[in-house]
């Protein structure tokens, strides 16, 4: 089972040609409103995946509570552990240029109270991975990763939004997913070298137990794994939106990993999914389903050392 504790928002989406200079107003070319957070959309990908999930975070006690949850409903994540807050339903607003780039700009709300304690401990076994992200303030992840490592569970972390993260809070962990700015942010903090398999030789020679994703872009990703390096390169694609090429890799590859695939077999679901979502508008649209993971597998490269 997959257990994700997390952000759920709403996404506000905006089309533009270029993204605005400091001071500037530009045109958009369309509007739309999405389900979105990293906790939920990582949740959605999960399950499309083919994982049983629990989902695990806070909304408002608002409209926008509805949208952001429907599509999980309707995919049959437990949401039970969702409890509704006085504070808003989180806000990300979201600028796509015609390049399919983003920046984003996100408002906690209730997502800044959700409560680790939430999560029961008859969940947080040795068969759940967990999955947490930095949507959510530091000390609450922090207390249910150290509950999630006394009971046995698999611990993944998304370091995204990029900040500073311990050593010592690394050393609890079994996987780290970062893309490249987050490694960089990662680290300057703690003195390492901050490319994308630099990073993660350091973070594992550190942390001999983590293994290390590093996502790539349009090149895909890397794993690291001790020694082991595994890279997966996906098929030239047509992107219309990145934004949710993330949260899609890091639901795919818990989803496999908990059900037990090779590192390999999981990165490369994970780049697979990451690339599929590029081609769709909206994170949570965007997110494939097994089938077209399945699809698009035998075009993913992948190359171990």
């Amino acid at each position: 089972m997959v257990v994700v504790f997390g952000s759920i928002n709403v996404d506000l989406v905006a089309h533009v040609e270029r993204f605005p200079r400091p001071g500037e107003t530009v045109a958009g070319k369309s509007f739309a409103i999405y389900a979105g957070g990293k906790g939920g959309n990582q949740a959605l990908a999960a399950s499309h995946a083919g994982a049983e999930v629990r989902l695990y975070g806070a909304v408002g006690d608002d409209a926008f509570a509805g949208v952001a949850l429907a599509s999980l409903a309707a995919a049959g994540v437990r949401l039970d552990g969702v409890v509704r807050h006085e504070k808003p339903t989180g806000c990300a607003t979201i600028l796509v240029d015609s390049r399919g780039q983003n920046c984003i700009v996100i408002a906690a709300g209730a997502n800044a109270h959700a409560d680790p304690e939430g999560v029961p401990d008859d969940v947080l076994g040795p068969a759940t991975t967990l999955v947490v992200q930095q949507e959510v303030p530091e000390l609450a992840n922090a207390a249910l990763i150290e509950r999630a490592r006394s009971r046995g569970a698999r611990i993944l972390l998304n370091a995204a939004p990029a900040r500073s993260t311990s050593l010592d809070m690394l050393r609890r962990l079994d996987v780290l997913v970062v893309n490249e700015v987050e490694a960089a942010t990662l680290a300057a903090s703690l003195g390492w070298v901050g490319e994308g398999d630099g990073f993660a030789r350091a973070a594992t020679a550190a942390c001999p137990r983590l293994t290390v994703a590093v996502t790539l872009g349009s090149r895909g990703a890397i794993v690291r794994n001790g020694a082991e390096k595994i890279s997966a390169a996906p098929p030239r694609m047509a992107v219309a939106d990145t934004t949710g090429a993330g949260d899609a890799f890091v639901g795919a590859l818990a989803a496999a990993l908990d059900r037990g695939a090779a590192l390999r077999d999981a990165l490369a679901r994970a780049v697979a999914a990451g690339t599929i979502a590029c081609t769709a508008h909206g994170a949570q649209a965007s997110l494939p389903d097994a089938a077209a993971i399945d699809a698009l597998l035998p075009q993913v490269a992948i190359d171990a050392d």
